[in-house]
């Protein structure tokens, strides 16, 4: 986070810089006592045992997906606008990325990438996390400004005591924009789908046919008799 200190508001600044889910100093003997929530007025994150000397500040629950902050869009939104930032669907609601993450290799190929990082996107996605799209906008004049919204009032859903934040390898993580496409082709509609099926219900024809007729419904087995002991012919 180099170079956004005098160009960033501070909370900003604080939200991408800070480490989460690192056990409360404070609690550490207490059960969920790592550090999931973010205040803006304070700038600094803390755990949920935490909460009642936060109540009436602007706060933020981050989530975390295989080692990355996640946080919901419907939140994040009331702060800055992340129209151009991918989001994703788990657990029915869109998330967005905090930070950016790490590549095992650069991209190289023609599609949709990110304009900070150039990790491949979607359309008509402009960047892969919150902090791709700041980094792109403090190099432009007041374009981080256009961004910002007011928000006197932001409370944490209701539920956030009883969440963890934990979204496992386990839940879906799937592109906002391929939802309605991956759940019509979970619906087996395509022609691959058919031909699984089609295959199968021939397999199981067969067996049936093969369990009618007294043989085993397993692999056909090759019939070899048994050779008996020879018997000699009588001397006479």
């Amino acid at each position: 986070m180099v170079g956004f200190t005098n160009r960033m508001p501070h909370w900003l600044e604080a939200l991408l810089g800070e480490r989460f889910f690192n056990p409360c100093t404070i609690h550490e003997t207490a059960k969920k006592n790592e550090k999931n929530i973010f205040c803006l007025d304070c700038c600094s994150s803390f755990c949920p045992q935490c909460l009642p000397l936060h109540r009436t500040h602007r706060l933020l629950q981050i989530r975390r997906y295989v080692y990355h902050d996640v946080v919901r869009v419907d939140d994040l939104e009331k702060l800055i606008d992340c129209s151009s930032v991918q989001s994703y669907t788990t657990n029915s609601a869109k998330v967005v990325f905090l930070n950016e993450r790490t590549q095992s290799r650069p991209f190289r190929g023609s599609c949709n990438a990110c304009r900070s990082c150039d990790r491949p996107l979607q359309d008509p996605y402009l960047f892969c996390s919150l902090s791709c799209k700041v980094k792109l906008l403090l190099r432009s004049e007041g374009g981080l400004a256009r961004e910002l919204r007011e928000c006197e009032f932001l409370p944490l859903p209701s539920s956030c005591e009883l969440d963890d934040g934990q979204l496992t390898p386990d839940s879906i993580l799937e592109s906002a924009s391929a939802t309605s496409s991956g759940s019509s082709a979970g619906g087996g509609g395509g022609a691959g789908a058919r031909a699984i099926r089609s295959t199968a219900g021939t397999e199981s024809l067969a067996q049936r046919r093969r369990s009618a007729a007294g043989r085993p419904s397993g692999p056909e087995v090759v019939n070899r008799r048994k050779k008996g002991v020879p018997t000699r012919s009588p001397l006479y």
